[in-house]
């Protein structure tokens, strides 16, 4: 299972999929994900809807995981060859500069001056990226126009995957969520194996670095019971962030059962449904709160009438960047947990909102 995963892993990170532009990941998840399932199919806004039923009659459940990742787009390209472009998604722009990127399969690097003509304000300042450019090694606009790269074509960072001498300590680009679409695949593998009630949607959503758009589409075409978003979160064990005061979550030590984002707040009635699934399955999992950002949870909750949902977030350092850092232990104790939220969807009952406390 570790090994199958950590392939998956990183045959989807090196993928180009930025935000609206995440066809080349929808093909290869349909390559996996097809024989594994009952139902497939891609809607019109591009969210993979994966169904696989049970035996038994039960629940509808929606698992989400999302293939888009943060990047750029072509903006306009300078006479002299120089590519200006626009963000996609949440990327700082302290992150920007001297990266290595890819368009359209081509090289090319965020240019910036050298070191030695930089004032010494300059040398401590971040420039915007308004006023940043990316250097594919061409002299002139048409010679970028040969390589096929022009205005709205997308921008990634370089793939790159590496193991730490810990060979459970993962980096890469598009961690986020490729590792979530990736223990999808898995699931939906061990399920070959497993009995369980209801029908589970595995669903790989488009378009939430910008805004939660393909999970809300999917969720109020689908109106399930409940639906468990899998994505990353940011870990706050490096030196530069208070464990305590900002985000006691770490990696290694479990996925995070994250009760708050910047606007989801988990339902009391999903929560005892998590916490007691998380207890079933064995594994080590994490209870916090992270209000910095959002996952599909946040638009998924709201969606058909309103629906429970829970965010079930694999923390990851160095957060939208390319060399995201992740614990593979994390990963396979995500996988289990929702093996075991599979399993349970039998002896699942209503519980009322009024009863809990």
């Amino acid at each position: 299972m570790n090994e199958n995963l950590r392939v998956l892993i990183r045959e989807l990170t090196a993928i180009e999929g930025i935000s609206g532009q995440e066809q080349k990941v929808v093909r290869a998840i349909l390559d996996h994900v097809r024989p594994l399932v009952d139902e497939v199919s891609v809607d019109i806004f591009g969210n993979i809807i994966a169904i696989k039923h049970g035996d038994k009659p039960g629940p509808k459940v929606l698992i989400a995981a999302h293939t888009d990742e943060i990047g750029a787009i072509v903006k306009s390209i300078e006479k002299n060859g120089w590519i200006r472009f626009e963000k996609i998604g949440g990327t700082g722009d302290a992150l920007l500069l001297r990266r290595q990127m890819a368009i359209k399969g081509h090289f090319g690097i965020v240019g910036a001056k050298s070191g030695h003509f930089m004032t010494p304000k300059e040398r401590t300042e971040v420039k915007p990226f308004s006023e940043l450019y990316i250097d594919v090694g061409c002299s002139s606009d048409e010679e970028v126009a040969t390589l096929g790269i022009k205005p709205g074509d997308p921008i990634c960072h370089w793939p790159y995957y590496n193991e730490f001498a810990d060979q459970d300590l993962i980096c890469s680009k598009a961690l986020d969520d490729r590792v979530g679409c990736a223990i999808l695949i898995q699931m939906l593998e061990e399920m070959q194996r497993l009995s369980f009630a209801g029908t589970v949607y595995a669903v790989f959503t488009v378009q939430e670095e910008v805004g939660l758009r393909g999970a809300q589409v999917a969720a109020t075409n689908i109106k399930p019971d409940y639906a468990i978003a899998v994505d990353t979160v940011p870990s706050g064990d490096t030196p530069d962030v208070n464990f305590i005061k900002e985000l006691p979550v770490g990696i290694g030590r479990g996925p995070l059962l994250q009760l708050m984002s910047r606007s989801f707040l988990m339902n009391p009635i999903m929560k005892k449904i998590m916490l007691e699934v998380c207890e079933r399955s064995g594994e080590p999992y994490q209870v916090a709160l992270f209000t910095g950002g959002n996952t599909d949870a946040a638009s998924m909750h709201l969606a058909a009438g309103g629906i429970l949902c829970a965010a079930l977030t694999i923390p990851r350092r160095y957060s939208h960047s390319p060399v995201e850092v992740m614990d593979m232990k994390d990963c396979i104790s995500t996988l289990n947990i929702l093996l075991q939220f599979v399993a349970d969807m039998e002896n699942m009952v209503d519980l009322s909102f009024e009863d809990m406390e």
